[in-house]
């Protein structure tokens, strides 16, 4: 009931993002039922139809990535001041952002039912009533416990990865801590003496000043090298796959049922996995080659930012450069391979996962601007000049788009190497 209350007075931007996020849960609601449309259709080929299904995990995945950012960035899971007095602490926020996320994947998950139905010919009297009764078994009755279960996927995985990660962490109690934001300004559990404490205001508590430029700054990530090893293990996989053992273990995809052997999708899973975990690693280098030779301001405050927002930004442009490579890569192999291209089903897969982590990255590059605004303000106030600024935040995108293309195009050309016909 809270979270329903919280929804009606939310901001509408706050309600779109939960509207594309059942969006996405009906995708992904819409795609388990097809392929249990597929076993339906054909009873005999268990282990093509299993197959089917675990080609579903990559949309389940990018949909639950985006889910979580949506509920990091809704206001009304943050905590603020007397919250906690009425039994609103970090903990019955995150239940609150884990129900508003059920919430709105369930809404997905019973429009993708709907559609399901009426593609069917089980709901007529509606435009395209029955355009699909081949493909979703149509002369089939559904399977009750099979749809329920396919269908609450999207809202227990999402539900319960955003719980886990809005969970109070630390030795605090009875709320959440905040991280640091690089402007000196930080959350305490409980401020020290007056005679120590220059000034405090609530929760949190002046530090003492330090340089602008060292605030910007963060040890370097430690997962590249794991990441670079998970990315060769994946490439490894697939090409072993590939050439070594394919026959007879086939992974079906829409449209093509002989186009790739079931290890590439345990060699594209490694592939993503390491570009997540090398994700932090590479934005930080790519940050301190930006101060390289000599730096000006605007290179300089450009890679300073780069390393502090390594680690917020580093996995979902890591997760994004994973899935642009699989695209290119498999358009590649699908252009390669007789017959028609892309499928209705692979289509909708490949939009979900592309567009899932696209705004998951916009969302994160969203949040992290908002946590610089006090360093953006005390910039200004000592001078820095709003071209400047702007100047630092292009060359920044400039810096990033020049590191992640070239690895980008190099994974999707070794992936798609060893699966040339």
């Amino acid at each position: 009931m809270l979270a329903l209350r919280l929804a009606r007075g939310t901001h509408p931007l706050v309600l779109l993002r939960r509207l594309f996020v059942a969006a996405a849960s009906a995708g992904v609601g819409f795609l388990l039922l097809c392929t249990l449309g597929h076993a339906l259709s054909h009873p005999g080929q268990t282990s093509a139809s299993l197959l089917r299904l675990l080609w579903c995990l990559a949309p389940l995945a990018a949909t639950v990535q985006f889910a979580v950012a949506v509920a990091r960035t809704d206001p009304s899971t943050r905590p603020r001041p007397g919250l906690s007095a009425v039994g609103l602490g970090p903990a019955r926020l995150a239940a609150t952002a884990a129900a508003s996320t059920a919430l709105s994947c369930t809404l997905g998950s019973m429009v993708a039912l709907l559609v399901f139905l009426h593609l069917r010919g089980d709901l007529t009297g509606l435009p395209f009533d029955r355009a699909g009764t081949e493909l979703l078994a149509a002369d089939r009755p559904l399977p009750l416990a099979a749809v329920v279960i396919l269908l609450s996927l999207a809202p227990l995985t999402a539900s319960t990865a955003s719980a886990w990660v809005l969970r109070p962490r630390g030795g605090t109690r009875g709320r959440r801590p905040v991280a640091p934001r690089g402007d000196g300004v930080r959350d305490t559990p409980a401020p020290p003496p007056a005679s120590s404490t220059p000034h405090t205001t609530g929760t949190a508590t002046l530090a003492p000043p330090t340089p602008l430029a060292a605030s910007l700054v963060t040890s370097p990530p430690a997962g590249l090298p794991w990441g670079v090893a998970l990315t060769a293990a994946g490439l490894a996989v697939e090409t072993y796959a590939s050439r070594g053992g394919g026959s007879g273990r086939v992974l079906p995809l829409p449209g093509h049922a002989d186009l790739a052997p079931a290890g590439v999708l345990a060699g594209w899973s490694l592939t993503a996995l390491g570009l997540a975990l090398a994700g932090p690693g590479l934005v930080h280098l790519c940050g301190f080659l930006l101060q390289a030779v000599r730096p000006g301001a605007v290179r300089l405050l450009a890679g300073r930012v780069l390393q502090g927002e390594a680690g917020r930004i580093g996995r979902p442009l890591g997760v994004v450069c994973a899935t642009a490579s699989g695209l290119i890569a498999a358009t590649t192999l699908y252009s390669r391979a007789p017959g028609p291209s892309f499928g209705p089903l692979t289509a909708l897969g490949a939009a979900l996962v592309l567009v899932c982590t696209t705004a998951t990255l916009i969302l994160v590059a969203l949040e992290t601007k908002q946590a610089r605004t006090a360093t953006t303000r005390a910039l200004l106030r000592q001078g820095a000049a709003a071209q400047t600024l702007r100047a630092a935040a292009l060359t920044r995108l400039v810096a990033l788009i020049t590191l992640f293309a070239p690895v980008t195009w190099a994974l999707a050309t070794l992936a798609a190497a060893p699966l040339a016909p």
